[in-house]
């Protein structure tokens, strides 16, 4: 139990000015989108048919078997960077396709060898994608989980039912945490329902923080938006500084990762676009350049690279390797990078 609850690091990482020597535990918080994860059958009600052997992507038990192998490796791996035995305590997942696909991805033995377990509630949208979240029992005890509906404002909207805002209430590091999940509509919906989905979300996460205000939130999904774009910034209130951030505002560390360095996690046209992103409350944050760790704070974040999650040849040399691109199946992993976010606490 021991290796799983203790990364042990000393006061000295952060002031040379502290005297005495501390012992902290490390815990990762990822998220991934998984890029149509489908088994090879067909599911009533659901447009998925596309995934099937006899559909558009000729998907079957071998492409479907390789997914699994590929998206586990990654899994894995994500927080080892910092945490090289343990990886990630949760990791929130976007474009799985039901219970079956879960039950065979946590089966592979790079996760099962961790335990994990996961929660997934069926959701509405139409080509049957929903969000997950991974979670090792060792680390993270679920205590309650709901779908929230992603509601349209516009009567002419309300067929068109897409992706909800998974809500995962748990224990991590001794202390209440949720984590919601999301897969904001698509750029081809248009900004306003993006931007509609930040203002869902922020009136979720402040209720969460009414019901108990110790409660530490994580927002992480993929947005379908920047982390400069108005449903971050104006709708979630997710700010780009430490010291910005009020009692209603949550931090964004991804966008000073974009806006200054550079980075994202899928490219579009040779520009690096950020959508995938891990948000959070005040109460998880050091302010005023203090390093209290008394308590689960934020410590840094990562977008997670590997070279073989890369095109190493061709017209598209240095994207991400997708599992299946121009209609060519290339045994890869996701158009989207994961990211990562490592937390804090002082042992006692």
């Amino acid at each position: 139990m021991k290796k799983y609850l203790f990364f042990l690091f000393t006061a000295l990482l952060f002031s040379n000015a502290l005297s005495a020597q501390k012992k902290y535990s490390a815990y990762a918080v990822g998220f991934y989108n998984q890029e149509n994860l489908f088994d090879y059958t067909h599911d009533e009600g659901k447009n998925d048919k596309e995934f099937t052997p006899t559909g558009s992507y000729t998907w079957n038990e071998m492409k479907y078997k390789n997914k699994l192998k590929n998206m586990s490796r990654v899994l894995a791996e994500m927080g080892t960077d910092v945490l090289p035995n343990i990886g990630c305590a949760v990791i929130g997942l976007a474009e799985v396709e039901n219970d079956h696909v879960l039950n065979d991805l946590v089966a592979q033995p790079a996760l099962a060898a961790r335990g994990y377990k996961y929660v997934h509630i069926e959701g509405p949208d139409k080509r049957g994608i929903d969000c997950a979240l991974l979670y090792n029992p060792q680390l993270f005890t679920v205590r309650d989980t709901k779908l929230v509906p992603y509601v349209y404002e516009r009567e002419e909207d309300k067929s068109h039912a897409t992706r909800g805002f998974l809500t995962v209430s748990g224990t991590l590091a001794n202390e209440h945490v949720t984590i919601v999940v999301c897969h904001w509509p698509s750029r081809g919906a248009g900004s306003y329902y993006r931007e509609l989905g930040g203002k869902q979300v922020k009136a979720l996460k402040d209720s969460l923080l009414r019901e108990d205000p110790s409660v530490k939130v994580f927002v992480m999904g993929d947005m379908n938006d920047d982390p400069t774009n108005a449903s971050m910034v104006k709708c979630l209130s997710a700010k780009a500084n430490i010291d910005e951030v009020g009692e209603g505002d949550m931090y964004n560390p991804w966008y000073n990762t974009l806006v200054k360095n550079g980075q994202g996690t899928l490219q579009y046209q040779g520009k690096w676009n950020l959508f995938d992103q891990i948000v959070m409350t005040p109460n998880l944050l050091n302010k005023n350049g203090a390093k209290d760790f008394s308590s689960l704070k934020y410590w840094k974040h990562e977008i997670f690279r590997r070279d073989y999650l890369f095109q190493e040849s061709g017209k598209y040399k240095g994207n991400t390797k997708r599992t299946t691109a121009g209609g060519v199946w290339l045994n890869g992993y996701s158009d989207h990078l994961p990211v990562v976010t490592y937390l804090l606490k002082e042992q006692r």
